[in-house]
């Protein structure tokens, strides 16, 4: 009898990802003692060790990351045949994974949820948010089923994608920064010679992207476009924000928006999907949100 068992992988990966039993437990909605009995178990039935304890704090022993490495394999391909059963039967998946970039806040997306929710289909949504060529790596590595996503796409990657919109960019900067006192349009030079703000990618494997950033220029990268225009109001640094987002402080006096000698091209959204074997849960959403989203759909 096999001594590793599907759910006994599930229960290091949780322990793996969150780094605690207790963390695990309320990620796997079980009490920490029945996951400390369960990874006990196993390494009594296998004869060595797979968590290193540091306390409350734990992390995967050798004989561990190997066993984690093959596991999650196993893991996917146990929720793949899964999800492609229920597929034949039903023909709705057991899941479907929107991945969206995140200038997109998701909350933007509660009506498609809702009409979603209102099919009743069975099938369980995971919705993520990536940033730049990081939203279209998800896709390419099988952790999207569908993204909405900012810039081109990677070349061969198997998919089809439809533009959903674009975003009109405006390089601005605090009324109180150096630049603002400029009576001409800000230069390359202008630029090296501040700070720049940038959102940084998310991407994992791939090529990161910059936008409107020089080579050897000084920045601050920040986690969100959120974050980004705050800094930027702060006067920390300057950079190109989606107008869109920035109406009310343009209108405040708080941010004033700079010509320049390069600016920046509009922004396209793109909504992408790989078209093999998708099943109706993925069909409703590629039909619901092939429409012109952005920047519709953006806070102003």
């Amino acid at each position: 009898m096999l001594k590793i068992t599907l759910e006994a992988i599930e229960v290091v990966d949780a322990i793996a990802r969150h780094g605690s039993f207790a963390a695990a437990a309320e990620r796997l909605h079980k009490v920490p003692s029945t996951i400390s009995y369960a990874v006990s178990k196993l390494e009594d039935h296998l004869g060595l060790a797979l968590f290193t304890r540091h306390g409350p704090r734990v992390s995967l022993t050798p004989a561990g990351q190997e066993m984690l490495k093959e596991g999650r394999w196993l893991l996917s391909a146990a929720a793949d045949l899964e999800s492609r059963m229920r597929q034949i039967s039903t023909g709705f998946e057991t899941e479907v994974r929107l991945v969206h970039d995140s200038l997109i806040p998701t909350s933007a997306l509660a009506d498609d949820i809702c009409a979603f929710e209102d099919l009743q289909c069975g099938t369980r949504l995971r919705i993520a948010c990536e940033t730049l060529t990081g939203t279209w790596e998800a896709l390419r590595d099988g952790r999207a089923d569908v993204i909405v996503a900012a810039g081109d796409g990677p070349a061969g990657g198997g998919y089809k994608a439809v533009s959903v919109g674009s975003l009109a960019f405006g390089f601005c900067v605090a009324p109180t920064h150096p630049l603002a006192l400029l009576t001409r349009p800000v230069t390359r030079e202008d630029l090296l010679l501040h700070t720049a703000i940038v959102v940084g990618d998310s991407a994992r494997s791939l090529s990161e992207r910059t936008v409107g950033l020089l080579m050897g220029q000084k920045r601050i990268t920040v986690p969100s476009m959120a974050a980004k225009i705050a800094y930027q109001v702060a006067g920390i640094g300057h950079g190109f924000l989606p107008l869109v987002c920035v109406q009310a402080d343009l209108a405040r006096g708080t941010l004033v928006q700079l010509p320049c000698e390069e600016p920046r091209p509009d922004e396209t959204f793109w909504l992408a999907w790989k078209p093999g074997r998708m099943g109706e849960a993925l069909k409703w959403w590629v039909t619901r949100l092939e429409r012109p989203l952005v920047p519709h759909i953006l806070p102003k």
